[in-house]
């Protein structure tokens, strides 16, 4: 199992001949390596632990259960580089439970086996086991489950941490056992609290102008490992006496791609940001979201569908033309290609977002789809089925029909819905841009049909 715990559980060295290191070196030839700056910031208790003051802060869920010495199981829930590691670790150290550690990517059932073996061990020794388990969503429902018993037992406390929602990623019956908490992405307060305290460790200060501090906070897209990471970059790269401005450190750090996965929730979240923008007709916040995802690396086609989908949904009658843009959009990047149809869908974008908004037709059609599942297989009236052969006319089918263009005003004002289940009303025009006419137009027909006893 050696390999499968974390960087700070001890494992024996391997043994070497005396005076020489595995290389073969003699052991005192060269120094050791300095440990990466974020391990030795590591905190050592949960007061040091920043940008999760909801959880280790005064009154926070943490310090509630350390206050009562007691744990139960727990799953991390946040991004990347927020503490989740760090903080199992702590909770351990402070009730004095064993910790063990295991990665959902690189451990199978055999493994889980060996561990759970081992805390019951313990346990029959009067010591409570803590096991990490690092990105617990990886595990398939199956593996999931080999957790219930132990738990229910007490044989283990489990502590998973996840990137991903729970809610979808996790077993019910492992929900239904372990409490949730939430760890959120460092601010630029916290992240600027980490460089001072790197500062404080290096006994150097960072070589960067104020903007370019800001924009090495912002770099680090909420990470606290990142931005560590990134301040170890700079001090490696500056020359002497050198004071990095924004683009200096661009050149020296290049980007750190955002956190955005295309099948999970960022991909989620982003796109829910996005179509809620344009609905609430924020062309700023719209435009935004996009090039976010562009960014990140999206599929361009894919947010043309989706800027099809809100056309239909959120603006509909109101602006005839929305389909249309969006439609010409998604084609033209189809077309193009990138970069240059991207532009394409910035304009459609933009154009949804101002658009007067309705969802009428939407909400008609699902009360159109409702009424079709309750009423069933219900036949047309006769007067508007075609007649081709002689038994059909015997029968009525075509019967009464009126030829609505010659009607008065081109309507008849006849009536199209089963005979047994009457006239129903789904669409209700809203009275913003274009459907206000066709609102004004579709009255006077209701009018009309009134006035010519087919209600």
């Amino acid at each position: 199992m050696g390999d499968l715990f974390g960087e700070d559980q001890e494992r024996r060295p391997t043994p070497q001949p005396k005076g020489r290191s595995e290389a073969g070196e003699r052991r005192n030839d060269r120094p050791e390596p300095p440990r990466p700056l974020a391990d030795r910031l590591r905190p050592r208790k949960l007061a040091e632990v920043v940008g999760q003051e909801h959880l280790t802060g005064e009154g926070g869920a943490l310090t509630r259960m350390l206050a009562n010495r007691s744990l139960g199981s727990l799953v991390f829930w946040g991004p990347p580089g927020t503490g989740k590691t760090t903080v199992a670790r702590l909770l351990a150290s402070e009730v004095d439970y064993a910790f063990e550690q295991i990665s959902a990517i690189f451990s199978g059932v055999a493994d889980l086996k060996k561990v759970f073996e081992s805390a019951r061990l313990r346990r029959q020794n009067g010591r409570v086991t803590l096991l990490f388990v690092d990105e617990i969503h990886r595990f398939n429902r199956a593996q999931q489950d080999s957790f219930l018993p132990v738990i229910e037992d007490g044989t283990v406390i489990l502590v998973g941490a996840t990137t991903e929602n729970p809610s979808f990623e996790l077993n019910a019956a492992l929900l239904s056992r372990a409490r949730v908490l939430t760890f959120r992405s460092l601010g630029p307060d916290s992240l600027g609290r980490l460089l001072v305290r790197a500062e404080e460790e290096t006994g150097r200060k960072l070589p960067l102008d104020d903007a370019a501090r800001g924009l090495l906070l912002s770099l680090a897209d909420g990470d606290g490992r990142a931005v560590l990471t990134l301040a170890e970059e700079v001090w490696r790269a500056a020359g002497e006496g050198e004071t990095m401005d924004p683009e200096t450190l661009l050149s020296v750090v290049q980007r750190r791609a955002p956190i955005y996965d295309k099948g999970q929730d960022g991909h989620y979240n982003l796109i829910s940001a996005l179509h809620k923008s344009v609905r609430g007709s924020d062309v700023d916040a719209s435009l935004y979201w996009l090039a976010r995802m562009l960014d990140a690396g999206e599929n361009p086609l894919y947010l043309g569908r989706r800027l099809v989908r809100m056309a239909s949904e959120d603006i509909g009658l109101a602006d005839t033309n929305a389909l249309t843009v969006a439609l010409a959009a998604k084609d033209a990047y189809d077309y193009l290609g990138s970069p240059e149809g991207e532009l394409a869908l910035a304009e459609a974008t933009a154009y949804l977002a101002a658009a007067p908004k309705s969802n009428a037709v939407y909400v008609a059609y699902k009360a159109a789809v409702r009424a079709a599942k309750e009423h069933g297989s219900l036949l047309p009236p006769k007067h508007i089925l075609n007649a081709p052969t002689g038994l059909m006319k015997d029968e009525g089918y075509g019967s009464g029909y009126r030829y609505d263009h010659d009607q008065p005003d081109g309507f008849s004002g006849q009536d199209y819905f089963p005979e047994e289940m009457g006239r129903q009303r789904f669409y209700e025009p809203t009275d913003r841009g274009d459907e206000r006419r066709l609102g004004e137009h579709l009255s006077r027909l209701a009018r009309l049909r009134e006035e010519r006893g087919k209600t």
